[in-house]
């Protein structure tokens, strides 16, 4: 009865998604039904990491990293693990040989996280290619299913998916990280003083890795196309809305984009692709 373990974890992975986030599990689940699984196992991964850094405050967070980390590790090599969320990663992993690389690469991301508070210009492009470059990059070794060729193809572009989000998330969370976890990710910035000239070389930087990512989103297998596109359209919809504000609007409050707009984007979104102008 394995198959009913791997059934119960991945439902664990799954309903992480989408209690922790409803805008990614939405696009997730526009992807291939083929797809869904092993995103939403990846994600649940991703999201009980993140969760040990950001909100477990009242516990031993180095502890608790250094145990998660193990026990991945252990999961992946024995292909067996009883905590469901690893359990459904290494499932993913091994199906589908993801680079353990890149594993290394998140998990220093997140170590830096109990740290770190300010960085410099090499600390930061470290921290955002582990933190969320890689997640791209894990996600195109299950779009692209062991197609090698495509998989570097499109590598330069997931990557710059993946940054554009996390800086957007930089921004939105200005005041959550400052306040709460005393971070300023952005090198050169002084939560104190953030200025329209350090917002706008910010908003030129995101606009380059937006640019650069539709044109590999374009060229992405058609299972898992639609999927992307949506979840960068909602993203992009999120920084359009962030570029219209002031910068000490952006240190008073955090931008969302309202469920209307949601389904508005994907309305929209679902019309391109009908017509083919994907």
């Amino acid at each position: 009865m394995i198959k009913l373990f791997h059934q119960v974890s991945q439902e664990c992975s799954r309903i992480t998604t989408e209690l922790y986030s409803t805008s990614f599990s939405s696009s997730i689940r526009l992807l291939h039904k083929d797809l869904r699984t092993p995103i939403f196992n990846i994600y649940g991964f991703v999201r009980f990491a993140d969760e040990i850094v950001d909100t477990f405050h009242e516990f031993d967070k180095v502890k608790l990293l250094t145990d998660f980390k193990k026990a991945t590790y252990e999961a992946i090599e024995q292909k067996i693990s009883l905590n469901p969320i690893l359990h459904s990663f290494q499932l993913t992993v091994n199906e589908y040989n993801i680079d353990h690389s890149l594993i290394d690469a998140f998990l220093k991301s997140m170590e830096m996280d109990l740290g770190k508070k300010q960085y410099d210009r090499n600390g930061y492009e470290e921290y955002i290619y582990g933190s969320a470059e890689v997640v791209g990059l894990m996600c195109l070794y299950v779009f692209c299913n062991g197609d090698k060729n495509s998989y570097e193809q499109l590598k330069p572009y997931a990557c710059s998916l993946g940054s554009a989000f996390q800086k957007v998330n930089f921004l939105r969370d200005l005041k959550a990280d400052f306040e709460g976890l005393d971070r300023m990710y952005f090198p050169g910035c002084d939560f104190s003083n953030f200025t329209q000239e350090d917002k706008l070389k910010i908003e030129q930087d995101i606009q380059r890795d937006f640019d650069h990512a539709y044109e590999g989103i374009v060229q992405l297998p058609l299972k898992a196309r639609f999927g992307v596109y949506v979840a960068y359209k909602y993203y992009l919809s999120l920084f359009k809305k962030i570029k219209k504000l002031q910068p000490q609007k952006i240190l008073d409050t955090r931008v969302r984009i309202p469920d209307h707009g949601k389904v508005f984007i994907l309305a929209k979104a679902g019309i391109r692709s009908q017509l083919n102008l994907l």
